[in-house]
């Protein structure tokens, strides 16, 4: 009787520890998973609009004038220089690849421009009452752009190549009659900056700058008859800033743990 009393009284004990056991463990708890920022992603294919103002510098150095149908080599003479301003709408597509914060691609832009300007010749040159006009209509860039990005913004510099086309005329002062008439393409380089922020996943808007050196070229001018009047050695450069609007094909996003 003696020995069941016992067992009872051991199993009723190890029941009651068990309890006692388990609320001296530590509560289990659970590992919330990493936090994911998500990196806005400049990289893929991309095509967009742009529109801005232009201002294009020239200055002419008359080298040849024709007499009784013969061309006269003179000296460079200065004829005076002049600003054509005014604006430029066009477009742009390329490519970006980026590698963390690193983005860099290649880019092709065009533009129609309508940039005007005049001076009065110089009386030294072709004598007073002959002024000079340049309008330079259009232009294209060919680049390559290497930035840095801060998530959905981005900055970055450009250069390579560019072309611009221009038309001249000179034009009785006092009669407003066309006197000659000239034009050219002409290829330079060009370097840039720009701002760019990515306002939704696959779109942009951007401010860039660039500055064209066109370089010196010798430029015809023909009278209305179709005869040389002149040749002109032309200096130009151009600065322009447009806002840009880009619609990107590829990832919008970069999970990042």
């Amino acid at each position: 009787m003696k020995k069941r009393l016992l067992g009872t009284f051991g199993l009723v004990s190890a029941g009651l520890s068990v309890p006692a056991c388990a609320a001296d463990l530590p509560a289990q708890t659970y590992k919330a998973p990493a936090m994911i920022s998500a990196v806005y992603d400049w990289g893929g294919f991309y095509g967009g609009l742009n529109a801005g103002a232009g201002s294009s510098h020239q200055c002419l150095n008359i080298t040849e004038f024709s007499f009784l149908g013969q061309a006269i080599n003179v000296p460079s003479t200065s004829e005076g220089c002049h600003t054509a301003t005014g604006a430029l709408v066009g477009a742009q597509a390329g490519f970006r690849v980026q590698t963390n914060a690193l983005v860099y691609g290649l880019e092709a832009q065009g533009a129609w421009a309508n940039l005007k300007g005049s001076s009065l010749s110089l009386p030294a040159a072709l004598g007073a009452g002959v002024t000079n006009t340049t309008r330079l209509d259009g232009l294209g860039l060919f680049t390559g752009h290497v930035g840095l990005a801060l998530n959905n913004l981005l900055w970055y510099v450009s250069g390579g190549a560019a072309v611009t086309s221009s038309r001249y005329t000179g034009v009785s002062t006092t009669t407003g009659t066309l006197f000659d008439k000239g034009s050219d393409v002409r290829y330079g380089a060009s370097v840039g900056t720009g701002i760019e922020y990515g306002f939704a996943p696959n779109w942009s808007a951007a401010i860039e700058y660039d500055h064209l050196f066109l370089g010196t070229q010798s430029t015809t001018f023909n009278t209305t008859a179709g005869t040389l009047s002149r040749i002109d050695s032309i200096r130009q450069d151009l600065d322009m800033v447009t806002a840009r609007i880009n619609y990107r094909w590829g990832g919008p996003l970069i999970s990042k743990y």
